[in-house]
């Protein structure tokens, strides 16, 4: 009677494993399935369609099916950052191309929530992407000409600042009248569409911009900052909006109920 082997190592073992703990390093999975040939788990990992991290040097591993990627094809776990697109350079290089008016490095570590100066300039270097100098910053841009030529002519066309950026870079510039006429249409905001447009000043400005926005309108940097991420992510619900007259009551409609 012909008798078969049951397999030793089982990717179903793994799938378990990450099912419960949605993703893990290389050790732990090795672990998991009795210490095998490091080959033997990439075999089983590849029967699961796996994705390695592309923060923390790839270091975590996850399945495909347990990522719940972003707009932007980005995932986050326990601080632990995946992408759809595979390594930062694959990653870095989908984002710019798809992009409507390119990226600077600033920008796309916004985005992708690491450091990108070397992966573009190494993706730049094989000709996978362009950089120009696009007013007072380098941007990076398709290596397609056609979609490069959009993206720096809507790069450009947007180039021209805001009033709160003018006022914030150019401290001269920064009449009470100016201020007053921010701080008015701010006022007829709700607070959610506040922290928004403040975010957006905030990206305008680059480094330093949740301070001095906030300054400027009078509101917590953290609060600007929060703006400036929802905008990144697109995370534009509706939860946690105060429309105008929420909050505290008065002292002065305090007393008129007393």
């Amino acid at each position: 009677m012909l008798i078969m082997n049951t397999p030793k190592y089982s990717a179903l073992t793994l799938s378990r494993f990450l099912e419960r703990n949605e993703i893990a390093t290389f050790d732990e999975l090795k672990a998991v399935l009795g210490n095998p040939a490091r080959a033997t788990v990439f075999r089983k990992l590849t029967e699961l369609e796996y994705l390695s991290s592309y923060s923390h040097r790839g270091k975590y591993y996850t399945m495909r099916s347990i990522a719940r990627f972003s707009p932007e094809g980005l995932w986050s776990c326990k601080a632990v950052w995946f992408s759809r697109y595979g390594n930062l350079l694959d990653t870095a290089q989908e984002l710019v191309d798809r992009s409507g008016a390119g990226y600077s490095a600033t920008e796309l570590k916004e985005i992708v929530h690491v450091k990108t100066k070397h992966a573009l300039r190494d993706l730049t270097d094989r000709g996978r992407l362009q950089r120009a100098k696009i007013g007072a910053q380098y941007v990076y841009l398709a290596a397609n000409e056609q979609v490069a030529q959009q993206q720096r002519s809507v790069r450009e066309s947007d180039d021209e600042p805001s009033l709160a950026t003018v006022i914030v870079t150019n401290p001269d510039l920064a009449t009470e009248e100016a201020k007053a006429t921010i701080l008015l249409f701010c006022s007829m905001l709700d607070e959610k569409q506040c922290r928004l447009y403040a975010g957006l000043e905030s990206l305008k400005l680059g480094y330093g911009g949740d301070a001095h926005i906030g300054a400027l309108l009078g509101m917590d940097p953290h609060t600007v900052a929060r703006g400036r991420q929802e905008l990144i992510s697109g995370d534009l619900g509706k939860d946690g909006v105060r429309g105008k007259g929420g909050g505290r009551l008065s002292q002065e409609k305090k007393h008129q109920k007393s």
